[in-house]
């Protein structure tokens, strides 16, 4: 067998004790506290801190990290499991330790940060103790970097950021920033981007307003529109080598993507669940919304296509894990990105109208959810750009045929098979 996702009876009885945990203690957390990431919210971290005590002597804290970090160094396809599980839950990544943007930075800066960065920013944030933000899209560039206009200029032992940037992610809570910025015009962006780090106290650092997302209001929203205005920090405030801003965002992305992708599963299996509970609980004049042919297609389009995706996804996480370079399997990442949305907004939007008008309404997540897969459409890049990596993946693997017409080869292809088996068909042609 080439792969198989059945796990072991050690990690088994981990994702079956998750499973129990995160229903019974972490998902009703959802329906009292507000926001995960408020460290300020005393009454939260009363409710959290326990949890996440239980989580640690389990040993479960923060896989994504290798043994080197404290992490149990899970690979993709156990991560994969595990979120399948924390993505019924807002509150489930921050009690298990990996919540976003966190869980990346602490990627990054365990790849890429001095010991002395490690010591005062890597540590708290391994330990739950701080909040951190990734500050790259613009608003002029959205989440092309080669459209990037926020800099970073030398002077002396200190560096001088000057810009925009948009969407920045729990930035009202964080307290550092991991910043891409131009060090190098001169040059192409791959080469010309460098990352620093920026305590949230640093003089310059300015929140221009936090943006919701649908219908939240700025209060609600999570994703800062900043402006650094002539923010100094030392040059011990770099992040790797100058000009590496390319190669330490993949650190991050590859991995986050199929994580947001097992998360996604668990919200589209949340409103499979509901729409088929909904077909058989509802009656019409006829009998249960069940018994109505429309429905049974509907119920059946909507499992193919989420087991389709959770394969895809899978074999994905497996792929990772098998070549441990995230450049051969982009073509993969970019597939599961493509696909995430699209399961996500048709499962919600069936869900929502086997509903009728409840499912609009706010009794149900539904509208919620169809706001959720557009984000999903957006983040770490937007769907059209995966598409063309998938495109240009697939067909590197091909090449262009001779001449205009694939057809005009088949004349030529018939013959060499017929030679190929001639004696074949002579004997054929000799007992008859």
């Amino acid at each position: 067998m080439a792969w198989d996702f059945e796990t072991d009876p050690e990690f088994q009885e981990h994702l079956d004790w998750m499973d129990e945990f995160v229903t019974n203690e972490v998902q009703p957390l959802d329906l009292v506290l507000d926001d995960p990431y408020d460290k300020s919210d005393t009454a939260g971290l009363e409710l959290i801190t326990p949890l996440q005590e239980q989580v640690r002597e389990r040993g479960l804290w923060a896989c994504h990290l290798g043994p080197e970090l404290g992490g149990p160094g899970y690979g993709q396809v156990k991560l994969a499991l595990m979120n399948q599980i924390l993505g019924r839950s807002r509150f489930a990544p921050t009690v298990f330790g990996c919540q976003a943007p966190d869980s990346g930075n602490a990627e990054i800066l365990a790849h890429y940060g001095s010991d002395a960065q490690k010591e005062r920013y890597l540590q708290p944030l391994l330990d739950g103790k701080i909040s951190s933000c990734y500050s790259m899209t613009e608003p002029q560039g959205g989440a092309d970097p080669t459209m990037f206009t926020t800099t970073a200029v030398k002077d002396g032992d200190e560096w001088v950021i000057n810009g925009e940037k948009w969407f920045s992610s729990n930035a009202k809570f964080a307290s550092f920033f991991i910043v891409m910025v131009v060090t190098n015009p001169d040059v192409s962006a791959y080469e010309g981007m460098s990352m620093f780090i920026v305590p949230a106290e640093t003089p310059g650092v300015k929140i221009i307003r936090n943006t919701g997302i649908g219908n939240e209001t700025e209060a609600e929203g999570s994703h800062a529109y900043m402006h650094y205005d002539n923010v100094r920090v030392s040059n011990d405030h770099l992040l790797g080598d100058p000009g590496a801003a390319f190669a330490i965002a993949q650190t991050r992305l590859g991995g986050g993507r199929i994580h947001h992708a097992m998360r996604t599963i668990a919200q589209v299996e949340a409103a499979f669940a509901m729409m088929c509970e909904r077909a058989l609980s509802r009656e019409t004049r006829n009998g249960p919304l069940a018994s109505l042919g429309v429905v049974q297609e509907q119920i059946a389009d909507t499992w193919i296509e989420i087991e389709q995706f959770k394969l895809l996804v899978l074999r994905t996480a497996w792929r990772i894990d098998k070549y441990n370079d995230y450049r051969k399997v982009r073509k993969d990442i970019s597939a599961v990105k493509v696909a995430m949305p699209k399961v996500y907004h048709d499962v919600a939007l069936r869900a929502m109208h086997l509903h009728g008008a409840l499912g609009v309404s706010n009794e149900m997540p539904f509208t919620g959810m169809l706001i959720a897969s557009e984000v999903m459409a957006l983040a770490d890049g937007p769907t059209e750009v995966h598409k063309t990596t998938v495109a240009r993946q697939v067909l590197r693997e091909h090449k262009p045929v001779d001449g205009l017409w694939p057809s005009a080869h088949i004349p030529a292809r018939k013959a060499a098979a017929r030679e190929k088996y001639a004696a074949y068909f002579e004997r054929e042609a000799a007992d008859h």
